[in-house]
């Protein structure tokens, strides 16, 4: 398995929320939805390539939600609010002037919530087969459609995470109908890694109540909606009604019937060609967590005066010049100056501003 740094953040009730980092460049956090466990998703099928591909943009911030993974159980029941609260204590752990959200699945109504009630905290909002409305805020709500979910609620508490060949067919053509023997197996082992099965189905009943249609008009944040066009978990008209409600919001579709498009599927590499280029206009491209003595040497790289020139320009030893270009490299995911440069232009330091 791999070796995972975890980290905590504090709610306001003073509960841990389970955070980890990978990759390098400014931070992506993404929202917890229904199934995580972050010493366990960088190595899985599922979600490992999707963490492997954003790290080389971002840093990405991902967390379990309480009572999931590695987070401090809980007795309150799954909501808007509480998610909310435990993605604001992660965001605030990063000690950042802003953040990337990413908000997969029902984990888009935690990243909706924050972007409205905080814009100056957010720089981009990515949302992947999300919901502003669970099915049972939904004006088009059909009983029918209700005693559905509810008897997958029921699935759920009885089958989570059990060996069993026709539950976990019913669960797999659900979310990835798609999937490799693989895919699906890791599927079923974060459903036993993440939660037991009464949080499950709990969280599963909190996602038909979900409703942040309200906060949709006052996202300011550049957004994209990816949404796969057969998603079999959340219908491709709930994606587009959330973009269509965003203001400037892109929406791509996706070709696959998979609710997260899966590494080996063309809709993956159109997942990352979209966001690549969303981030690359909205200026993703150096970390936004310099400090000031760094983002002045930043400057003055990005001008392209060498190690002795900064450190003369700035008053300080060239030891330290240098080993705060070596930080700012990781920082920006990059190996030599020539590419630091190229980045921090980008970016708006030195000749680009």
């Amino acid at each position: 398995m791999t070796r995972v740094d975890v980290r905590f953040a504090r709610t306001r009730a003073g509960r841990a929320v389970a955070w980890a980092a990978a990759g390098h460049g400014p931070y992506l956090v993404r929202a917890a939805h229904w199934m995580t466990h972050v010493e366990h998703d960088v190595g899985s099928p599922i979600w490992g390539p999707w963490i492997e591909r954003l790290g080389r943009t971002f840093t990405m911030i991902r967390y379990d939600a309480l009572g999931t993974g590695a987070s401090d159980p809980t007795p309150d029941p799954p909501s808007v609010e509480a998610d909310l609260d435990a993605l604001t204590a992660v965001v605030d752990a990063l000690d950042a002037p802003c953040v990337w959200l990413l908000g997969p699945s029902h984990g888009a109504s935690a990243a909706i919530g924050f972007a409205a009630r905080h814009p100056e905290r957010v720089e981009g909002l990515v949302i992947l087969g999300g919901f502003a409305r669970g099915i049972a805020a939904r004006d088009d709500a059909k009983p029918e459609a209700l005693e559905y979910h509810e008897a997958l609620a029921r699935l759920v508490e009885l089958g989570w995470g059990k060996r069993n060949p026709s539950l976990r067919a019913l669960f797999g053509a659900r979310m990835a109908p798609g999937a490799t023997k693989a895919q699906a197996d890791a599927i079923q082992e974060l459903q036993r890694r993440s939660c037991p099965p009464a949080r499950a189905a709990a969280q599963l009943r909190a996602m038909a109540e979900v409703d942040v249609g309200v906060e949709l008009a006052r996202v300011r944040a550049p957004t994209l909606v990816l949404h796969a066009r057969d998603d079999h978990a959340v219908p491709f008209e709930e994606g587009r009604r959330l973009a269509a409600a965003i203001e400037g919001a892109r929406l791509v579709a996706l070709e696959s019937q998979n609710h997260l498009p899966l590494e080996g599927e063309p809709a993956f590499e159109t997942a990352f060609a979209a966001i690549e280029a969303f981030a690359a206009h909205a200026g993703a491209v150096a970390p936004p967590h310099l400090t000031p003595k760094e983002a002045a040497i930043a400057e003055l790289l990005a001008e392209g005066l060498d190690n002795h020139q900064i450190a003369a320009r700035l008053g300080s030893a060239e030891k330290t010049v240098r080993n705060a270009v070596s930080r700012i490299y990781e920082r920006l995911g990059v190996e030599g100056r020539p590419q630091a440069i190229v980045r921090l232009r980008a970016a708006g330091f030195g000749a680009a501003r």
